[in-house]
């Protein structure tokens, strides 16, 4: 990804570079106490079950707007109560999808495991969806040109909005729980209220242009305008260990660097918590004390402790629920249905809840037996997450066409939610062959600079950017196009740091970032009534800014988390 020069940059939490002598120490600290600290992964390189090595994170936490964050925390409970709506729209899934299922293979298999449950009946009629809403900031806008800024100025604008709901992060984690008892009950309406009152409290900044302070000497001048949504993920969305253990691991940095008093505007995260509590209010729901919950996962784990932990949070906190972990070959080996549709393990461990950490791309599906399991599991009485009505909602042909206002009012009432929803969207266009899909293609040929080229697929890699666009849809039919969708290229400010990665030469240099925030959300409900629905936390993932994917497991990005500014913060100089 090239930058343009002109980029704006946010100023960071603490004064760079460090003294080489300090940054050597400090950082030598932060790789062990991530490690220590579980902020670890197995080596895709040379791989052990019995070794682990620390995640690449970025040494201090990178800058984010307060507003924004506030904004998109505020919105997280309407995004769930959106795809809950989609999920369960039969016709409209249906409908959306009926030309990228004659050409992708894995999302027609997911279609017709759709098909065939809806042809039978649904034997659970409940769904646990855990997601994330990825988004990115956005300095591209017209509203930042120089002309514009200056007439804002002249006119006496200063870009302020009114401080989104500071009561948002309270919404957050749905409790932690003692050992052995229940999840403290929330009722739909307590969680609804809340939800439209962290919405209507961010609505100035929500419709209004919100400021941050470049990192300049000479001046202040907005570096975004509004954040954007890249993606909202429906299945095995990660970091909910983490993007807390993130937060962990810079927080013991800070400290020794002197800079405790930062702290504060380090966000709070129960993201591990929201996200497990979840799982123990559907396991509750299914409501069979020896039942137990199921992580269904790859072959091979190298993202090992963000999926352990979630499991070790659950048994440490819950004693009483058993947690076991089943690849989609081992499920379907040991999974049976009993006489009421329980999904069974070996005969007799009866399973409430399954929680997909795997299953999202083709490579998971080694033969018609993986499939097999997954439908075995759709057609059980367990609660799924995500189930298949839930996963598909989640395709970005789907997201593509809940871009379109016209849309978005079939699953929004409220017209203030809707205007809120709709402005978080970045361009995404149909390739379907005919004319708005013709019309798309076109226009990626003559500007490719200006978009990203996006698969049915999910786990990072599979995208298409700018110069290389054009080649991508010669190689393909008319037909063929259909299976992806374009996207505008979100412009994000930079933002300046060290970059820690395992191996890489010590000490670390400062390089150019961008940051992508996911907000986590949790629903639990059926086609009729929400029982659950809150934000559950956040994590950051941050890559090198000329870099084009950002996953930190598929190796491409690094852990980080946010340090939350205001535009009339000091500069970080003065500290």
């Amino acid at each position: 990804m090239s930058v343009d020069p002109n980029t704006p940059v946010l100023r960071n939490c603490i004064r760079l570079p460090l003294p080489e002598e300090e940054l050597l120490e400090v950082t030598a600290k932060a790789k062990d106490y991530a490690i220590m600290h579980g902020a670890a992964m197995r080596s895709k390189t040379s791989f052990s079950p019995d070794s682990l090595n620390f995640a690449p994170f970025v040494l201090v936490p990178s800058s984010f707007p307060r507003k924004e964050f506030e904004k998109a925390v505020a919105l997280q409970p309407i995004i769930n109560r959106l795809m809950h709506n989609v999920a369960h729209d039969e016709e409209f899934i249906t409908t959306t999808l009926a030309e990228t299922i004659k050409v992708d293979e894995f999302t027609a298999n997911l279609f017709n495991i759709y098909r065939k449950v809806l042809a039978h009946g649904y034997t659970q009629r409940t769904s646990l969806g855990m997601l994330r809403s990825d988004l990115m900031l956005e300095s591209g806008c017209p509203e930042l040109s120089p002309k514009a800024l200056l007439l804002r100025g002249e006119a006496g604008e200063d870009g302020h909005a009114t401080t989104a709901a500071a009561a948002a992060a309270g919404t957050g984690s749905g409790g932690g729980g003692g050992g052995g008892g229940k999840t403290k009950a929330v009722t739909k309406e307590e969680e609804e209220e809340q939800a439209k009152r962290n919405l209507h409290l961010s609505q100035a900044t929500v419709s209004g242009i919100t400021t941050a302070t470049v990192a300049s000497k000479d001046c202040k001048t907005a570096a975004y305008c509004c954040w954007k949504q890249v993606e909202i993920n429906t299945i095995a969305s990660g970091f909910g260990h983490l993007g807390p253990a993130s937060k962990t691991v810079q927080s013991f940095v800070l400290r020794e660097l002197g800079h405790a008093d930062k702290l504060p505007n380090m966000p709070k995260n129960n993201a591990l918590a929201g996200l497990c509590d979840g799982m123990v209010k559907a396991w509750d729901i299914y409501a069979k004390p020896q039942s137990v919950i199921l992580f269904i996962i790859e072959d091979v784990s190298y993202n090992i402790c963000d999926q352990r932990f979630h499991e070790f949070y659950i048994r440490e906190t819950y004693p009483h629920i058993k947690v076991l972990r089943r690849t989609l070959t081992d499920v379907h080996r040991e999974g049976k249905l009993g006489l009421n549709k329980e999904l069974l393990l070996g005969g007799k461990l009866e399973v409430a809840v399954i929680y997909f950490r795997a299953g999202y791309e083709p490579g998971h599906y080694h033969s018609q037996d993986e499939w097999d399991a997954r439908y075995l599991m759709e057609t059980s009485l367990a609660i799924k997450c995500p189930s298949i009505q839930y996963h598909l909602a989640g395709t970005k042909k789907v997201q593509q066409a809940l871009a379109q206002p016209a849309v978005l009012e079939r699953f929004i009432n409220d017209p203030e939610e809707m205007k809120a929803v709709g402005k978080i969207f970045t361009g995404l266009y149909s390739l379907d062959d005919n004319d708005a899909g013709n019309a798309t293609y076109e226009m990626a040929l003559r500007t490719p600079e200006k978009f990203v080229l996006k698969p049915q697929r999910e786990g990072g890699g599979n995208n298409v950017y700018g110069v290389d666009i054009p080649e991508a849809l010669k190689r393909m039919s008319r037909v063929e196009r259909s299976a992806w969708i374009l996207m505008d290229l979100i412009h994000p400010p930079l933002t300046k740091g060290y970059m820690v990665r395992p191996g890489a030469e010590m000490p670390p240099t400062i390089v150019d970032m961008v940051s992508e925030l996911g907000i986590f959300g949790v629903v639990i409900g059926d086609a009729d009534h929400i029982i659950h629905n809150y934000q559950a936390g956040h994590m950051l993932r941050t890559k090198l800014s000329t870099a084009n994917e950002g996953g930190v497991a598929a190796g491409l990005g690094a852990l980080d988390s946010p340090y939350l500014i205001d535009s009339d913060d000091d500069d970080e100089d003065e500290n």
